[in-house]
């Protein structure tokens, strides 16, 4: 962006200034707050050397030798200091108001109507001490001043008063003449620019019987006594808004019935508005640095304001507000046309010169004094267990930090293979040592195995940056070969009717006394191609499982789970597949630590099929185990159940009976033991994994009248447990024709 100068303001022998005698008010927030533009960024590398500030001070007043700053002494009282551009601190007793003077003179009083001048360009020189009750009327205030020229509000009849300008040692004291007509109540010195000063003014209207109050706003050439001039007479002032005045523009706040306004009238310009965020909040006017207006709300001394100070370019049309410091309690205005601001920027507490650049429409900010202190949030110590075991259902993981001060913590943990995440509040008391525990869970499912990171933020609730730290942590658990999106927890497929296939994923543990599903996922459709549907556990080593499928043509195909739930394109196995009337995989029936299948032709023989770890060939060619297989309308494998050094099979005959089949480790099985009947109830038997977590596999039951979970004992007489009841498929037990 270029670098703009008006012919006025090259013209102007006295460089273009803005003097803020009183702001108040309450935060405004801007609509619409653009990024602070780079010039403003980094011009704070500018800085020459930075004087030590107390914390506690407030700026008052700037000349070329030094500056004014107001703060509470050890007993509470108000304590003015003449800050020198060598270091060195001047005390300035017996007073307690100090005055924006946009010089080296010092105007100070007690709050009565004494008030002091010195030149601090002389400190020979006694202080010239006035009595403005004397030297005009009792009740004579100051209300402004510009330099050595002091503006004296004058009680006249009528409660009404006059404008006088005052030079303590004499050589001008005169009553400012008034245009316009009406009474004037009061009067406000808000800025100054050259010779010019702008003055709030309170004017009385009769009319008849009633009359009015209206405030406007209204210039005075100080130096050459030419009348009070009305600058704006528009009823609609925010008085307590303040204004600046420069030599090219002039600036005012006005309520509106849309909410109040900064209105900046330009040289030969339409005037520029710059609109507020509320009717009922105030903007007050800070300054006008070149072409750069400043405005904000000032808080509480100290750095402690919660409030930014905003700047906006008078010059474009379509500039929007950007924050040029982050907090401000006060302002002051030296004699070269820079305003000096007590706040923060960049996390670091101290006073800052805003000045009009040479690079752009953007202030050059430039800390020249600092209270040492950087309100930033930093992470002292983070405590991250580096592997999170989560077998055990119910295992809560602790997360630690200690930041440097308060402030609301926060961390977010992301599981970095499929980019699920979950976001840990820190405790409300916002401590220096933020502790977050962790479940296990995200979306509401238990949370996925493999690499996460960790993202840390501490928020300080007013003023300061955030912290921020990172890092990355393993969740482990045992594989599950019935778990489709490696979290470790059961997953169970169904399809229904119009063979869309779907994943129900089980929480690790109970809910309420009931083992649950946590979330269902739809797989797709066309799976009623298939005649058999199988999980297979996992045929080639990878800890998720797999699926094996048999279609209506005799194909077997398997689909090698991905880890996240779905599956890889299908693989064609091979043909003649549709000898067989039943099949099930997934137990390891030879012991050698890979998942088996068995198939029942339809003459009754049940067939080996041992499992390779092979994705060409994921089987071996087939051994025969016996005949007499017909007698049973349901085979599953369910792992090893019954404690023995390989896989078992449960059979389910005609009548209902329930039978184990306990491997021998051979790929064959000991003789048949009768686990009990009525099991015709159930459609499905599906072969779970471990489901209950405690080391053995269990057994899911599907049918009309529910879904049940027995539960492995590990004896071959009798093993299962009285079945437990489920929330699973609860109103579903006729919805689908296939779970495995």
């Amino acid at each position: 962006m270029k670098h703009r100068i008006s012919g006025r303001r090259l013209a102007a022998a006295v460089l273009t200034l803005s003097t803020v005698t009183a702001v108040t008010g309450t935060l405004v927030t801007v609509p619409a707050v653009a990024a602070v533009p780079a010039a403003a960024a980094t011009a704070g590398a500018e800085a020459a050397d930075v004087a030590p500030l107390p914390v506690d001070a407030d700026i008052v007043s700037v000349g070329d030798t030094g500056y004014l700053t107001s703060r509470e002494d050890a007993e509470g009282r108000t304590a003015l200091e003449w800050r020198k551009t060598d270091g060195s601190v001047e005390p300035v007793s017996g007073a307690t108001v100090g005055h924006d003077t946009t010089s080296d003179f010092v105007v100070t009083s007690e709050g009565g109507s004494t008030i002091t001048v010195r030149d601090m360009t002389a400190p020979a020189v006694p202080p010239l001490t006035v009595d403005l009750a004397t030297e005009f009327a009792a009740g004579a205030e100051l209300v402004g001043v510009v330099g050595r020229n002091l503006f004296v509000q004058v009680p006249r009849a009528g409660n009404f008063h006059d404008l006088w300008l005052y030079t303590p040692d004499g050589e001008r004291t005169r009553k400012v003449q008034l245009s316009g007509y009406g009474n004037h109540v009061s009067f406000k010195v808000v800025a100054s620019a050259g010779n010019e000063a702008l003055v709030l003014v309170t004017t009385r209207y009769d009319s008849g019987a009633t009359f009015r109050n209206q405030d406007s706003l209204a210039r005075v050439d100080f130096v050459h006594g030419t009348p009070l001039k009305h600058e704006r007479d528009t009823g609609k002032l925010v008085t307590d808004a303040s204004g600046a005045l420069t030599h090219d523009y002039t600036a005012r706040v006005e309520a509106r019935t849309e909410g109040n306004r900064v209105i900046v009238d330009r040289a030969g310009k339409l005037p520029k508005e710059i609109r507020l965020d509320s009717f009922t909040q105030k903007a007050v006017i800070v300054g006008i640095v070149g072409d750069v207006l400043l405005y904000g709300v000032p808080g509480e001394a100290a750095g402690h304001s919660i409030n930014p100070l905003y700047a906006v370019d008078l010059f474009a049309s379509d500039a929007q507000p950007y924050e040029l410091l982050e907090r401000f309690s006060s302002v002051a205005h030296a004699p070269d046309g820079a305003v000096h601001v007590r706040g923060v920027k960049d996390d670091a507490d101290g006073l800052y010169r805003l000045f009009d650049g040479v690079q752009g429409s953007v202030p050059v900010v430039t800390e020249i004094a600092s209270t040492g202190r950087d309100f930033a949030v930093t992470v002292v110590d983070s405590k991250v267990p580096a592997t999170v075991d989560l077998q055990q259902p119910g295992t809560s993981v602790r997360f630690e930090w200690t930041i440097s001060r308060s402030a609301f913590a926060m961390v977010t943990l992301t599981h970095v293979a499929t980019g699920k995440k979950i976001t840990l509040p820190g405790p409300d008391d916002r401590s220096t040592n933020p502790v977050m525990e962790w479940d296990g869970k995200i979306a509401g499912a238990d949370a996925p195995n493999g690499a996460y990171t960790w993202h840390f933020v501490a928020i300080p609730g007013g003023i300061g940056s955030a912290a921020r730290a990172s890092g990355t942590f393993q969740v482990t658990r045992q594989a599950n070969p019935h778990d489709y999106n490696d979290n470790g927890s059961t997953d169970l497929l169904a399809r229904d009717s119009s063979g869309m296939l779907w994943r129900d994923d089980l929480f690790d543990g109970p809910v309420d006394g009931q083992y649950k599903s946590a979330d269902r996922t739809a797989i797709g459709g066309g799976w009623q191609t298939y005649k058999h549907i199988e999980a297979a556990g996992n045929i080639v080593g990878a800890p998720n499982g797999d699926l094996v499928a048999v279609d209506n043509a005799g194909s077997l195909y398997y689909y090698l789970g991905k880890g996240d739930g779905s599956f890889e394109r299908r693989v064609r196995v091979g043909g003649g597949w549709q000898i067989y009337r039943q099949i099930t995989a997934g137990s390891d029936l030879d012991g050698d630590g890979r998942a088996d299948l068995v198939a029942a032709d339809t003459s009754g023989v049940l067939w080996f099929y041992k499992g390779t770890g092979d994705t060409a060939q994921p089987y071996a060619k087939r051994v025969r185990v016996g005949g007499g297989w017909q007698q049973y309308n349901r085979l599953t494998a369910v792992g090893d159940i019954a404690g023995s050094a390989a896989g078992d099979l449960v059979a389910r005959g005609t009548d209902g009976v329930l039978w184990l089949y306990q491997g021998n480790g051979r790929g064959n099985f000991t003789a048949r033991v009768r686990i009990g009947g009525g099991w015709n109830t159930y459609t499905q038997l599906v072969g779970a994994g471990d489901v209950t977590n405690d080391g053995r596999p269990d057994l899911i039951a599907y049918g009309a009248g529910g879904t049940y979970l027995y539960r492995s004992t590990g004896s071959v007489t009798a093993p299962f447990e009285r079945r437990l009841t489920t929330g699973l498929y609860a109103g579903e037990g006729t919805t689908f024709n296939s779970v495995v």
